[in-house]
């Protein structure tokens, strides 16, 4: 996935304001207790096995390009969909010689 770093940017500005305005709000935990009804429930197995896929994906790409994937996984554990977003920032900045090797 080669998003632009601007396209990017763009998604996690206002992805970042409103996840500190529901921290605020409710708090870390009272996001969580928004989803213990059925509706809620549905949406949250729904985001767990989409991060699961996604960390996944994260996973073989960083062993392909040499880098350390465990900071992006520990952070899509806990802070939900910043953790990919960060990776794929990350990864726009990291050229690795043994890709650009492999390609030709």
């Amino acid at each position: 996935m080669n998003l632009p770093r601007p396209i990017l940017f763009v998604i996690l500005l206002p992805f970042s304001i409103l996840s500190a305005y529901a921290l605020k709000e409710v708090g870390y935990f009272g996001i969580f207790a928004s989803h213990m009804h059925p509706a809620g429930l549905q949406v949250l197995t729904d985001l767990v096995i989409a991060l699961t896929l996604v960390m996944v994906w994260m996973v073989g790409d960083a062993r392909a390009r040499g880098v350390t994937v465990w900071p992006y996984i520990v952070a899509t554990l806990a802070l939900g969909s910043f953790g990919p977003l960060a990776y794929l920032l990350m990864r726009g900045t990291v050229s690795n010689p043994t890709l650009v090797k492999n390609w030709a």
